[in-house]
């Protein structure tokens, strides 16, 4: 693995630990998304390293984190690749574990013309990420200025990372994907950025207009996050820190491939909170961040540099 971030370059750099899945995506394209019992022709199939964890590490490194990566890989032929991508982004991987006679996270993600998707995911090694895992690298999140998790490891894993952070003093941002029964504890963050559906998912109701969205947002908060902010595509994110509840507009762009969409919000949120400890700053340049990776094809592939994104909003 590689050895703890120490330059003095990485070190003026936001800090930021993501707590994780890491798969290989076998991105499979095509006119558009089977119905229940069809079959389709698709025109091409590609490995792409992929998992929410992953990537909203490297989107955290390419908006100007210094990134810590907290997970796990299998001994198959995958896991050796899936190390090496997040070394090449020069993310920290002294906390990536390897899983003993285990297969690496796979994820099947068919995209259709639209741009639209629908993803199988087979957990692998995610699943094997454990409290003691976390336990052990908790000294990595000293310092640290922000924590990422999602729900594509055990969500007891993920709870003890929360703690872990809560003790080290940092930010946490839960990114609530894939949307599940959530334990009560696990909304004790600083902030959870649904994706509509997601939002639904959890607190029920309907989501079709910005009224919906604030009182949804709203009833999400009262489960005890600090700050709510539910993306709503080209609408934008509505964001709700106890008190207001605001649309923050994003741009129009011709959707290629929403894969990455909100890996690319969330890393950008957490890079630009830390930097400017401004959440509705940070949610208006992730607006950007997650515009631009929807207009591109793949998931990590399309995730936007920081100059990308600054380029955006001058």
């Amino acid at each position: 693995m590689s050895s703890p971030i120490t330059s003095p370059d990485e070190r003026s750099k936001p800090r930021i630990a993501v707590l994780g899945s890491i798969n290989m995506d076998l991105v499979i394209r095509c006119d558009h998304l089977p119905k229940p019992g069809e079959t389709v022709a698709a025109r091409s199939m590609a490995e792409v390293p992929g998992g929410k964890g992953a990537n909203q590490a490297v989107a955290a490194a390419r908006c100007g984190g210094a990134v810590q990566m907290i997970g796990r890989v299998g001994d198959d032929g995958f896991g050796q690749k899936l190390l090496n991508n997040l070394l090449d982004a020069s993310i920290d991987c002294s906390a990536v574990l390897t899983a003993q006679g285990c297969e690496s996270g796979l994820a099947i993600v068919s995209v259709e013309n639209s741009g639209e998707n629908a993803i199988i995911v087979i957990p692998g090694a995610n699943a094997r990420l454990s409290a003691e895992d976390i336990h052990r690298a908790e000294s990595s999140l000293a310092g640290c200025d922000v924590l990422m998790v999602q729900l594509e490891t055990p969500q007891a894993t993920v709870l003890a990372g929360i703690q872990a952070a809560k003790r080290a003093g940092a930010k946490v941002i839960l990114d609530p994907a894939p949307a599940a029964s959530l334990r009560d504890e696990l909304f004790d963050v600083d902030l959870i950025c649904p994706n509509e559906s997601e939002a639904i998912a959890i607190v029920g109701g309907r989501l079709e207009t910005i009224d919906d969205a604030a009182a949804i947002a709203k009833r999400l908060h009262a489960k005890g996050p600090a700050a709510v902010a539910i993306t709503l595509g080209a609408r934008g994110t509505m964001l709700y820190d106890g008190a207001t509840a605001e649309l923050i507009p994003s741009i129009k762009v011709d959707a290629v491939d929403t894969t990455a969409a909100g890996d690319a919000f969330a890393g950008a949120v957490a890079v630009r909170w830390a930097q400017t400890g401004s959440l509705r700053q940070a949610i208006r340049w992730a607006n950007l961040a997650g515009a631009l990776a929807a207009s591109r094809a793949g998931a990590q592939p399309s995730l936007p540099t920081h100059q990308q994104i600054d380029s955006l909003s001058s």
